[in-house]
């Protein structure tokens, strides 16, 4: 009996993550399904079957890598070009993957999968988002993680199957992640009660595109951005304490809730 109970409380656990988690990834669905769409039917017309964005949009999952893999894979067999292409294109993981070492941490078999499924789009939603109280935050993210794979898997497939019973001129939807992420940055934002860290971010990158050019700025702007935030994080921090106006002992307080709330969830995940 006492199995069942436990079991059913999971099940709970599970679906009130899932529903908060949705809303969220309702953007990323209209952005993932107009590009994967679009790469299903690339990949149709440059002579590939369905099954190979099929797949590539499950193991791969990177889609800015994915459009470059057709080339790759129509020209000749070079794997040093095609490493060496992957990592210059998805070097700005590597920052994701260091602002998420504390977020991921401690969640099971879920931490491998969220790791394996970090891409832009769930990493702005699971960084940024307000997870509620009553929501388990590993569940929360796993499911936004799950959700937006799954959206560019079925929009490749689905592309890759009726690709060639399409026919409509798709120039200029790639402006549709370009739209979420500015409506997210303006979220984040509004959010915010000190924007110093923004407007370095901003000013960095906008640096090194005049320095860099428009296909080489990324990485020495995120490069830039994480050396410059890093050295001005006590001073920023102090700042952020400044504005708040709470005294230290109820800063202190509330990181201990914090900590007790995210010991509590993690307890919740090993029962």
């Amino acid at each position: 009996m006492t199995r069942e109970i436990q079991k059913a409380e999971k099940e709970r656990v599970v679906r009130r993550a899932f529903r908060a988690a949705f809303p969220h990834t309702i953007p990323i669905f209209a952005g993932f399904w107009f590009l994967g769409l679009t790469y299903g039917i690339y990949m149709n017309v440059s002579g590939f079957s369905f099954i190979y964005p099929m797949l590539m949009s499950v193991t791969i999952f990177a889609g800015s890598m994915e459009f470059v893999a057709v080339n790759l894979l129509l020209g000749a067999f070079s794997p040093l070009q095609a490493f060496a292409m992957t990592l210059m294109i998805n070097a700005r993981h590597l920052f994701y993957g260091i602002s998420m070492l504390e977020k991921y941490r401690g969640y099971g078999w879920k931490s491998f999968y969220l790791i394996f499924g970090m891409c832009d789009e769930s990493f702005s939603i699971n960084y940024t988002a307000d997870v509620p109280r009553d929501v388990n935050k590993g569940w929360f993210m796993f499911f936004v993680t799950l959700l937006n794979h799954f959206y560019w898997f079925s929009g490749a497939t689905l592309g890759g199957l009726f690709g060639s019973f399409i026919h409509f001129n798709t120039e200029g939807l790639d402006f549709v992640l370009t739209a979420m992420f500015m409506v997210i940055f303006m979220e984040q934002w509004l959010k915010e009660k000190n924007h110093i860290s923004s407007l370095l971010g901003l000013a960095l990158s906008l640096i090194c595109l005049v320095a860099f050019g428009a296909d080489n700025f990324i990485i020495p702007a995120m490069l830039a951005i994480l050396i410059v935030l890093t050295l001005s994080r006590r001073p920023l921090e102090a700042r952020l304490d400044d504005d708040t106006g709470a005294p230290a002992e109820t800063r202190l307080d509330a990181s201990a809730e914090n900590l007790a709330e995210t010991d509590a969830q993690k307890g919740g995940e090993q029962a």
